[in-house]
Parts: C-alpha cells; sequence; structure tokens
C-alpha cells in the first residue's frame, strides 16, 4: 500500500493517560480527529473538547458495527487501549478480544495504518503476564489489512502515570525499603512529551509504516538507581535499599498497593513486567524522527514540577469503564440526607464542595476518614492515596481518594460512587440550588444499598459515626462557601 500522509485519525483510548495528551497534539497539527470512547462526559474536563476539527462517538470497543462507524473516511488508527485498568485478572482475554474487535471493524475501511503504543521487554523469554498480552495485542493488529507500526515503551515518566506514581510514592514514603531482587533490573525510561512525540511524527515518516519501533529516552537505569534518582528530585535522602531474593510478584504488589494509590489488581501486573529488562534493541526511533530526549533526571524533574502547580493533564486512574448508575430500584436503600442554607451564590457553594477529597479532606473529622482509608488499602481496594488530578477542579470520571465521579454538572450537581470495598453500593451526592443571587442551598445526600446480611451489619455498624462526619461535612462546605463569597465580594 502506498504511504499517504494522514489527514483524519482515529483514537481509542482518547480518555486514558496518553490518548488524553495525545488528542490535542494531533488537533495542534491540522488533524481531524475523532474519539471513539465509552462516556464522552470524560472529554469535557479537556480544554480542546469544543475544537471544531474534533469529531467523538460514544461506543464501546466490543461492537464491531461501532468500529466500522468510527472507521469511516478516516486515513489512521490509534490504539491505545488496555484492558488491565477495567477486566481486573481476565485482562488479557480482555484484550485479545477488543483487538480482535477493533481489526474486524476496520476491515473494508479507508483507514491505511494502525499505529498502537506496547511495552519494551515483549520479545524476550520468561514474559510477564503483562508484557505477553501487550505482545498478544500487537500481534492481533498486525494480522489487519491496515499496515501497523507498533511503538514498544519501558516505564512512561510524566505526571499521573502509574509506573510514575508507584516510583513516586515509594520513594516518598519509604526511607528503608525491602525490595525484590527486579530493582537492580536495567530500563529505559521515556519521558511522556518524547513518547507523544514519536507519535505524533510517525504520521509523516514513511519508514514508521509497517514497523516495530522501540522508544526510550537517553538512559538505561537500574530501578533502583531510578528511585535514587527520584529521592534526589523530591529533597530526601538517599533511601536505603535491600533487594531480597524472597518477595513474589504477589507479595511486591500487596506491599505497593498499601504503600501507593495502585491497587493490587493494577500493581500486580506492573511488577511481574519488572523482571523483564526494558531496553531499546537499537536506535532506530532516533534515527527515523530525529529530535532532542529528556534525560530521566529532567523528565522526573518536568512531572513533579506538574504535580507541585496542579497542571495534570491526564491520570492513570481516570483510565477504564465507569461504574454504571447504581440500579437503587429493588432492595432496601438507607439514604441520609442533609442541607444548610448558604450565604453564598451557588457557583461559590460548588466551588468550596468540588474541594472534597485529596490534600484538603473532608471539612473534619479527617482521622476518622484516614482510618477508613486505611481499612480499605488493607483489603485490596484503593484507600485515600489515590487522591485527586486538581486540588479545586472536577470532571465526569475522575478518581477522588476512593471514590469515582459518576455524575457531575457544574454549579448545581456531583455525585461520587464509592469504589472503596464494601459489602453493597454507596454514594455521595451534592446538589445546590440558588435561591437568589447571594444565597443558595446545599443539599448532602448518602445512600447506601446493602448485599446480604454483612451490608446491614456494615450499615449499622457506621451509622454511628455518621452523626459526626456527615454534619462536619456540609457545616463545612457552608462555613467555605460563605468565606469564599465574602472574599469575592471584598
Amino acid at each position: 500500500m502506498p504511504f499517504e500522509k494522514s489527514n483524519r485519525v482515529l483514537v481509542c483510548g482518547a480518555t486514558g493517560y496518553v490518548g488524553g495528551r495525545l488528542v490535542p497534539k494531533l488537533l495542534e497539527k491540522g488533524l481531524s480527529v475523532r474519539c471513539l470512547v465509552r462516556s464522552p462526559e470524560k472529554l469535557r474536563a479537556f480544554p480542546w473538547c469544543n475544537d471544531e476539527r474534533l469529531e467523538v462517538i460514544e461506543g464501546a470497543l466490543n461492537d464491531v458495527e461501532t468500529v466500522k462507524t468510527a472507521a469511516v473516511g478516516v486515513d489512521a488508527a490509534y490504539y491505545l487501549v488496555h484492558a488491565m485498568i477495567s477486566a481486573g485478572e481476565d485482562y488479557a482475554k480482555r484484550d485479545r478480544e477488543l483487538a480482535s474487535n477493533f481489526v474486524a471493524g476496520l476491515k473494508g475501511s479507508s483507514c491505511q495504518r494502525i499505529i498502537y503504543l506496547g511495552g519494551l521487554g515483549e520479545l524476550g523469554p520468561d514474559l510477564s503476564a503483562h508484557l505477553h498480552s501487550r505482545r498478544e495485542v500487537a500481534e492481533i493488529l498486525q494480522t489487519s489489512q491496515c499496515e501497523t507500526t507498533v511503538f514498544r515503551a519501558a516505564m512512561i515518566i510524566g505526571s499521573g502515570s502509574a509506573s510514575f506514581e508507584i516510583l513516586r510514592y515509594l520513594v516518598e514514603r519509604l526511607p528503608i525499603m525491602i525490595t525484590p531482587r527486579w530493582v537492580k533490573t536495567e530500563t529505559q525510561p521515556i519521558a511522556i512529551r518524547d513518547v507523544l512525540r514519536y507519535l505524533v511524527e510517525c504520521l509523516e515518516v514513511s519508514e514508521t509504516v509497517g514497523r516495530v519501533v522501540d522508544i526510550g529516552g537517553q538512559d538505561v537505569f537500574t530501578y533502583q538507581e531510578l528511585m535514587q534518582m527520584m529521592a534526589k528530585s523530591l529533597g530526601l535522602r538517599r533511601r536505603i535499599i535491600l533487594p531480597v531474593p524472597v518477595l513474589t510478584p504477589r507479595l511486591s504488589s500487596a506491599w505497593i498497593s498499601f504503600v501507593t494509590p495502585v491497587n493490587a489488581r493494577i500493581a500486580r501486573p506492573l511488577a511481574e513486567g519488572l523482571r523483564n529488562r526494558t531496553v531499546c534493541r537499537d536506535d532506530s526511533a532516533h534515527r527515523l524522527m530525529p529530535g532532542p530526549l529528556f534525560d530521566v533526571q529532567s523528565a522526573i524533574d518536568a512531572a513533579l514540577g506538574k504535580l507541585k502547580s496542579g497542571d495534570v493533564e491526564t491520570r492513570w486512574s481516570t483510565a477504564g469503564e465507569m461504574p454504571g448508575d447504581p440500579e437503587w430500584s429493588g432492595g432496601k436503600v438507607f439514604e441520609e440526607e442533609r442541607s444548610e442554607t448558604v450565604n453564598a451564590s451557588a457557583s461559590d457553594s460548588f466551588a468550596a464542595l468540588s474541594r472534597i477529597g485529596g490534600r484538603y479532606g473532608y471539612w473534619g473529622a479527617d482521622w476518622l476518614w484516614w482510618l477508613r482509608g486505611l481499612m480499605d488499602k488493607a483489603i485490596g481496594g484503593p484507600g485515600l492515596r489515590r487522591g485527586r488530578r486538581h486540588p479545586e477542579k472536577l470532571s465526569y470520571g475522575e478518581a477522588v481518594d476512593f471514590w469515582r465521579v459518576n455524575g457531575y454538572e457544574k454549579d448545581r450537581w456531583l455525585r461520587l460512587h464509592a469504589e472503596m470495598k464494601l459489602p453493597g453500593d454507596a454514594e455521595l451526592e451534592f446538589r445546590v440550588e440558588a435561591i437568589d443571587s447571594a444565597t443558595s442551598r446545599v443539599i448532602q445526600t448518602a445512600r447506601f444499598r446493602p448485599r446480604g446480611l454483612l451490608g446491614l451489619v456494615y450499615w449499622y455498624a457506621v451509622l454511628p459515626l455518621h452523626f459526626f462526619v456527615f454534619p462536619t461535612m456540609v457545616n463545612g462546605i457552608k462555613r467555605d462557601a460563605e468565606a469564599l463569597h465574602a472574599s469575592q465580594s471584598a
């Protein structure tokens, strides 16, 4: 097939960590971009969501007909989908199914190219299940009628990436670490900005068509060396690292889950993959698409700078399927509603309640929330350490500690769905009603639908705490909203 430059591209995975940063780069190049996403509401958080060259199609890759519709008129398609976050232990099977559906959906379309981002280490022996799954996806995509460019990257260094978050939290929280032997494995990390440059530039470089291209940064280090570099960037003393041969991937992932925001379900495949050496086989990427590359220390510093300023474009925790609205009909539903009249506008009240979680906390009794988060981490939940992307801004699909935003209307409505380990379904909802231009009402509602006897026991066990926690929250929101209103009126 002759090489032709692309004018319209399809992006699958636009709400994920890489995809959410790739789309604006493609738009900056003057391309028309079509995104196939399960939850279009997630895209509303991005400043580029209203670009006239952006088209959004709602649908999932498990529907071949939807893929066919999305592929109409496109010249190239990015496949940036990985089921590890949403499919649990069956992620490899799920990845195969989605990749096969994608290939079937492109059959007979105008699409000439597929561009896929996989993982370094896929070609060696004794692969982890995670890297083996990445290799399987690449092989399935390569059966397509479209020429496939497979990029292979190791750890991506960028604010909000899962691997970077693991590294940062381990170093930040543990001055002494007993680690598996994999900390002596060599890897060649790459800055997210360099990944994006390669993904965009390959559209204009004919030599990348139909090739497997390893991409990495300037440096090759062991994970142990990366930990010390992270400590330096954080302004911490050198960490004491003691590698031992007895820590299994299961134990390693449990420890990662306990210390970092990444839960054990995601941490385990990542930990298993660390035993494979992940270094570029050659410098073909740099020869075909020359340009400056970040060194590791500069990439870490840049990512930490983004975190410090709160300017995190995308985050690993935002990816994945949204839990649908809980089906509250059927079965007993416990509900607690509290409201306060606030001497502040609706927008100020909403701005105040939107600070919930993360470093800001829950307006009091934070030690109780901390204890609940610790209990959740201990049994494999996300706990509180997942934090939030921005200290004040929220959008549909975002993670907030052990909650997920599954309902959002600016200045009016916020609904959080609990992703903590619970014997039931839980929601925390806030509604703001404008009374007049300087007065509003904040309505806070907690709902819980128990599953079985254990769910009923749980509800009545925590009920006494509600009489302290929930009034404290709504009164704290009132206090903050009125302070905010007063500061703006001064």
